[in-house]
């Protein structure tokens, strides 16, 4: 019978070369697939080649481009009269040619004209190159509005003789409809004093 000395020193030998053993096959084993790898290969980029085929399979169109990109633009229906009046026309230097809208008025022609603010109980005199809100903010009043361009009715005001573009020239409204103008409605914002008369500001048909 071996005692448990000898057992521990047989065991010890043992373990020892099957250790260093087993470290050896791991290096070579590590070496190798490191030296001739795994034989992965990338594969091809196509990319290029199904962007060119749906390319070749979309039919070309001929769509015209959109006549009107304005947010929220056309609220007014089919009646609505567009930007304001006949869409004067100034030619640019390289021989194209630009629209000039009721604002751009040389300084020398600029004119006044008187116009009485109901509401605020004053008359004063505007000139005919900004709108009637701004000049009326000028003077200080808290006048509604919402977008500054024609395309809601929150700014409307009603002038009270008539129709309203016998006395201011509209910039691109897109709101009020023919109707809507003949009874006196103009939409501040974009409305460009050309007479005098009397406004009622926060009117909306």
């Amino acid at each position: 019978m071996l005692g448990p000395l000898a057992i521990v020193a047989i065991t010890r030998i043992v373990s020892l070369p099957a250790i260093a053993l087993a470290t050896v096959a791991t290096l070579l084993i590590v070496l190798i697939t490191s030296v001739k790898g795994t034989g992965w290969e990338p594969t091809t980029d196509i990319s290029e080649e199904v962007l060119e085929h749906r390319a070749s399979a979309v039919p070309e169109t001929e769509f015209p481009e959109p006549g009107n990109r304005a947010v929220g633009g056309g609220g007014g229906g089919a009646g609505a009269i567009p930007a304001g009046g006949d869409g004067e026309e100034g030619e640019l230097e390289e021989g194209g040619t630009v629209s000039s809208g009721p604002g751009d008025i040389p300084e020398d022609e600029v004119e006044y004209f008187e116009v009485e603010f109901v509401k605020q109980g004053e008359t004063v005199e505007l000139s005919n190159d900004q709108p009637i809100l701004e000049q009326g903010e000028d003077e200080g009043w808290d006048l509604p509005y919402a977008c500054r361009q024609g395309q809601c009715v929150s700014c409307a005001g009603q002038i009270a003789d008539g129709p309203s573009e016998d006395f201011v020239e509209h910039d691109n409204q897109q709101m009020l409809e023919e109707a809507e103008i003949d009874d006196g409605y103009t939409l501040t914002c974009v409305a460009y004093p050309r007479d005098s008369f009397s406004i009622e500001t926060g009117e909306a048909p």
